[in-house]
């Protein structure tokens, strides 16, 4: 009786976009914007690189789309928020717990530590994510802190300034995730460091109780 042997593996002939963005946000977060190589996106994906360049003609137009994949709709997710929450409170709150489970908590809070790290070799690569994600993210902030003033719910506090500091700590807690995290283990428990954090920065934000001090 003859023996029977798998077939080999053979590389797909064609792929769908998402599956090509999905095996270069892999390896953008893996080993960097300037270590990725087209054919090491190919191969990951199972497709030739002639395959690859039916849809995308460089690393930038492939980083371009998984920015418009996968951070440019958790940004509108935010946004939508504006429309259903009354409460400035709440309001804050979603935006950022939503920012945390659709980008900082997946894959693509590697994002922002290779933005952090390559931004300046990569020039045109980071005039597009300041334009796509940072500009749009602190907009969205900007009006649920600014809402939260004018209701007299949150203390006087300069909206651009308040922006950063905000958004800020989750970055950090995203690009530990994607550095330190893998070698060196979690530095706090994930639901312990939310919890701490939104303790500080949603109360620190309140304004005085009326004839209380202010700040």
């Amino acid at each position: 009786m003859a023996e029977t042997r798998p077939a080999p593996r053979r590389r797909r002939k064609e792929a769908r976009p998402q599956e090509l963005t999905a095996a270069a946000l892999s390896l953008f977060v893996e080993k960097g914007f300037a270590a990725t190589r087209l054919d090491d996106i190919a191969e990951r994906a199972g497709v030739s690189k002639g395959t690859l360049y039916l849809y995308f003609d460089s690393k930038d137009a492939l980083f371009k789309a998984v920015i418009q994949e996968g951070i440019v709709p958790a940004l509108h997710a935010g946004e939508v928020l504006l429309d259903e929450y009354d409460d400035p409170l709440a309001l804050l709150r979603a935006i950022l717990l939503g920012w945390w489970e659709r980008i900082g908590s997946t894959e693509l809070g590697g994002i922002p530590k290779l933005m952090m790290s390559e931004a300046r070799n990569f020039p045109d690569v980071a005039v597009y994510y300041q334009q796509e994600v940072i500009q749009r993210g602190t907009a969205l902030l900007r009006k649920a802190v600014a809402r939260g003033i004018e209701r007299g719910v949150f203390r006087k506090v300069d909206p651009e300034a308040i922006c950063s500091v905000l958004i800020a700590p989750l970055v950090y807690r995203a690009m530990w995730r994607h550095s330190f995290g893998p070698c060196c283990g979690q530095e706090t428990d994930v639901a312990q460091y939310l919890h701490t954090y939104f303790d500080l920065v949603l109360n620190g934000l309140l304004a005085p109780a009326p004839g209380g001090d202010a700040q």
